[in-house]
């Protein structure tokens, strides 16, 4: 018979793993999402602001929540940089598919071998006084490992939500995979918009990464377990929209947990990835999909 106790505890850590889903599923959001672009890299940028935490923390014993935070205008001045280089040699010539692919998965390669030879394989990890204590209300526990990252990766992403529907360059961000030659007749650079936007999605993972090293040891190649995962959030949640990714993300996250808890971990990508195959079904556009 299935505890309820344990369901509860279950559901609660299911919801606070999909806050941690949605924080490194909102870059391909917008990169695949909204600026059609397949970034299959995003998981080695996530990985590069976990050891980036990692080398602070250890050296300097830096929140590393506060290394993510200051880290973030850095991995956008990166973003910029590889869009441009996306762009100059791909989207420009208009091969953006297959070759641009290959692109991206090139820098996964090299992120992950260069992360090997740097740190080895070893599992590295951060420390800090919100890692181990949990908070305790009745039948259920909040491991403040997994809370804390689940409330600042909602804050982030409401934030992005305002600044997407409420400025300019927002709004231009959500038009421009729609219609770039409409964006000129607003005097927008559609290429300088998408610039943005890429940069935008690189820098939200210096705090995707930083969550991830705090919910769990990291080693280089643990990025390839969260490729299928963010694409599957992203489509889910209806490409576009961050409260369906949102969404989308709890979903995922809840059906893993309750099937870790109850019928091992290695079934748990299976369901959660049967439980997308059930909703396209039933929805193709995805939960907030129109």
């Amino acid at each position: 018979m299935i505890s309820f106790d344990l369901l509860i505890n279950a559901i609660v850590a299911g919801v606070l793993l999909g806050g941690f889903y949605a924080a490194v599923s909102v870059g391909i959001t917008i990169s695949f999402g909204m600026l059609d672009i397949a970034n299959i890299a995003q998981p080695a940028f996530i990985l590069l602001g976990s050891y980036a935490a990692y080398i602070f923390n250890s050296a300097f014993h830096i929140d590393p929540i506060l290394v993510g935070v200051v880290m973030t205008p850095i991995f956008f001045m990166i973003g910029i940089a590889v869009y441009r280089l996306y762009y100059y040699c791909f989207e420009m010539r208009n091969e953006q598919a297959i070759q641009g692919l290959a692109f991206f998965f090139g820098l996964l390669f090299v992120a992950e071998v260069s992360l090997i030879l740097v740190f080895g394989v070893d599992y590295r990890f951060v420390e800090a006084p919100y890692i181990g204590p949990s908070l305790h209300f009745g039948m259920f526990d909040l491991p403040l490992r997994m809370l804390i990252p689940c409330v600042i990766s909602l804050a982030m992403i409401g934030a992005l939500q305002l600044y997407l529907s409420r400025s300019f360059i927002g709004r231009a961000i959500l038009a421009v995979s729609q219609d770039g030659g409409a964006l000129q007749l607003i005097a927008a650079n559609p290429t300088r918009i998408k610039e943005i936007a890429f940069g935008i999605s690189i820098a939200t993972c210096a705090l995707a990464g930083t969550f991830l090293i705090i919910i769990q040891p990291v080693e280089p190649s643990i990025g390839r377990d969260y490729i299928g995962r963010i694409f599957a959030i992203c489509v889910l949640g209806g490409m576009t929209s961050f409260p369906g990714m949102v969404g989308a993300a709890m979903l995922i996250g809840v059906a893993e947990s309750i099937t870790a808890t109850f019928y091992g971990p290695s079934w748990a990508p299976a369901v959660a990835f049967g439980f997308l195959l059930a909703v396209l079904a039933v929805r193709p556009a995805g939960l907030a999909g129109r």
